[in-house]
Parts: C-alpha cells; structure tokens; sequence
C-alpha cells in the first residue's frame, strides 16, 4: 500500500518534472557548439588530462549563472534585456545590446563554419551544405511552433551522446581522468593559460544568460515551476559538461599520446581516422554537425530575444510575421551575414572566432553585474533575492571569470596574426 502511494506521488510530480524541461538542457548543451567541441579538441590533443580540474569547476559557474538567469525570468516574466532597460540606463542597454550583437554575429560564423567543416571531411564542398543548411534553419524557426523548434532542440541534443559512445570506443583510462579532475595543474606558460582561459569562455556565455530566460518566458513557465526548473538547469550543466569531459578524454587519448597538434575539430576527426578508425572518425564529424546546427539554431534565436526584449519589439515563436516581423527578420539577418561570411573563399574564420571571444570576455562580467544587482533587488524578486551564501558563490565565480577574461583578451590581442595553439 505504501508502495502505491508513493508511486501515485512520484507520477504526478514526474510528469510535472518533464513539462519544464527544455531551458536549462538546451542553452547548456548550446554552449559546446563548434567553437566549444574545438576548444575541447584542442585541450585534449594539447594537454591530455591537464585541464580536467578546470572543466568540473565551471560546471558549477554554469549552473549557477544559469539558475539566477531563470529565477528572474520566472519573477519577473521577461527576458534579461528587457529587465536591463527598464532598470537601469538607455545607454547601457544600447552598449550591451550592440556588443552581443557584434560578438553572436561572430559566434555564429562560426557554427556555420562547424557545419561546413564536419561535412569537408568527407569531401562534401562548403558552397553546397552551408546554404542549404541554412535554409533549413530559417524554415523551421519560422515555420514551426514553439513546441515544434524545442523538440528540433533537444533531438540536436540528444545527438551529443555520439561523443560519449565515441569515448567508450576509444576506451581511456578513466580512472586517471577522474584523479585529473580532483588534480589542479597550471602551466605558466602563454599558450596553456590562453587555451585554460578558452576552456572557461566557450562554456558561460553573455548570449546563454539572455536565451535562457527568455526562453523560460516564451515557454510560459512562472515561479511554480522554480524547483523543477532549477533542477533541470542543474541536470543540463552537468550533462553538458559530461559531453565536453568525454571530448578531452578521447582527444588525449588518442592525440596527446600520440603528439598529434590540431587547431579545430575538424583536425580532431581527421586525426582520430588513422589513429582510433573509421567509426571513431565518422561519430566525431556527426558529432561537430549536431553541435554546430543547434548553435546555429540557438543564436539567432537568442540574438532575436536580447534586441526584441531590450526595446519592446513583439518576439516569440508562437507569433506571425505581422506580430513578430522585427523578431524574425533579426534572426533571417543572423543566419545570412555569417552564412555569406563563411563562403567567402579565405575568409579568416579562426581571426572572427578569436574577436568574438574577446567581445563575449569583455561583455561577460558586466551582463553577469547586471545579474547580480538585479538578483538582489527586493524591489524585483521580492523573497526571492540570492541567499548569502548564493551571493559568495555567485561573486567569486564573477571575480574568476573578470581575471581569466583580462588573460584572455591580453592573449588574444597579442596573437590576432598568430593563432596560439
């Protein structure tokens, strides 16, 4: 009897748990897009197990971003640009606004350069894949519903347990990876701490924090579905860096031991070919694809939101052309500009991945300020204000990322004309 009743509790609360989830799952999993898996590709290849200690610390940065993003976008039921000027200056909302801009239109770049590449593997030309894959990306942000678009997000999710499957395969030693991620190690040199500060920047983004809580507003969620949600953000950052820790792995496995230096994931799968075999090669490239498709999903989407909630133009994927012409045209001009970027023949792309890293450096700790000051007014989440010891968390994850930023913009000015690793 008791055995039944705590079944008729755990059904109900299951079912609730599912109908939330979505958020917290896909802006984490967007975060290892194509210049997330090369960073990760590289730190393997490069370093082995090194960084490992590195990877489970931001994981916990993530999670707590991420879960403020959503408790304010719960409250307040608005996007981040939209709490952002209506508390605090027109001039700061522009400056942030046209920065995210610049640096997502970058980032973008270069998730079609990920399609491009997972397909040139295997001899598939740039100039065919790019514009159809692009016309399949507006066509079902526009065409599709809410309901529709989240499910073609989290299939492109799922998809990332190619990389998983891939690192069995491989067969690492896991044991010496688990010591690595309780093991801190610093190399004091330019080109470790330049690639330890990547590893950091590709994983917490100023474009997740806007996404994430404006998709929790178009989703329609409100602050009875906190717990569940903030359960699933949490899920989604340890899944995502799940992803990332088996990446490292196979990459170290394979490549740093046998001192095979890369500078993509595309140099990734072509390396693992000889090395590790066909299937190791072929589920590396589905692999970058997935990840740079949801990318390129997820960015204009949230390049759309951020601009649309900053000055009160009609957004959402549940409105027509008419209401949300702004909104979609927003996106259509954030697939088209790094689309045609792309295609042209010797177009610097490493050069506008690095720029857009330095943009998203700089931007990152004042979106994350305006986070915090916002998160602690009463005036606006009333009881739900950050808890102290939320506070000392959330400030010494703020203070870490402004220092590794600093690094990181000091190492990538230095290098514009010389990609260091």
């Amino acid at each position: 009897m008791a055995e039944k009743k705590t079944y008729n509790k755990f059904i109900p609360k299951l079912i609730f748990f599912l109908s939330v989830i979505g958020p917290g799952i896909i802006a984490a999993n967007a975060d290892n897009d194509a210049g997330g898996i090369s960073t990760y590709s590289i730190v393997g290849a490069h370093f082995g197990l090194k960084m490992l200690w590195v990877l489970f610390l931001i994981t916990f940065s993530l999670a707590i971003t991420q879960e403020m993003g959503v408790r304010i976008g719960l409250i307040t039921r608005q996007g981040l640009g939209g709490v952002i000027r209506e508390n605090f200056s027109l001039g700061w909302t522009v400056f942030a606004m046209i920065t995210m801009m610049f640096a997502n239109l970058g980032t973008i770049t270069a998730e079609f350069a990920g399609i491009a590449s997972s397909f040139e593997i295997f001899g598939i030309s740039k100039y065919l894949v790019v514009p159809i894959a692009s016309i399949i990306i507006f066509f079902i942000l526009y065409k599709g519903s809410f309901k529709t678009t989240q499910k073609i997000f989290l299939l492109f999710s799922a998809f990332y347990i190619v990389y998983i499957i891939n690192g069995f395969i491989i067969k690492p030693d896991f044991g010496e990876a688990v010591k690595h991620l309780f093991t801190p190690y610093i190399e004091w040199t330019p080109t470790f701490l330049f690639t330890m500060i990547a590893l950091i920047g590709t994983t917490i983004t100023p474009w997740g924090q806007f996404f994430i809580q404006s998709y929790v507003v178009d989703k329609g969620l409100g602050i009875k579905h906190y717990k569940a949600e903030k359960a699933e953000v949490f899920i989604g950052a340890f899944l995502t860096d799940i992803v990332s820790f088996f990446i490292i792995i196979s990459t170290a496995t394979v490549l740093y031991k046998s001192g095979v230096h890369i500078t993509d994931a595309k140099d990734a799968a072509m390396a693992l070919k000889p090395l590790a075999g066909n299937f190791a090669q072929l589920l590396f490239a589905f692999g970058l694809f997935s990840a740079s498709m949801l990318g390129a999903f997820i960015l204009p989407v949230a390049t759309a939101y951020a601009l649309c909630e900053a000055f009160g133009w009609e957004y959402g994927f549940n409105t027509n052309w008419e209401e949300g012409k702004t909104f979609y045209t927003i996106i259509i001009i954030s697939i088209l500009i790094p689309a045609i970027l792309v295609l042209i023949p010797h177009a610097p792309l490493i050069k506008i991945m690095i720029l857009s890293q330095n943009i998203n450096g700089i931007l990152l700790p004042i979106i994350l300020i305006f986070v915090m000051k916002i998160i602690n007014n009463k005036e606006i989440m009333g009881e739900n204000v950050n808890k102290p010891i939320g506070n000392i968390i959330s400030w010494l994850t703020i203070i870490g990322i402004i220092l590794a930023t600093i690094v990181l913009v000091i190492s990538s000015v230095s290098s514009w004309f010389t990609y260091p690793v």
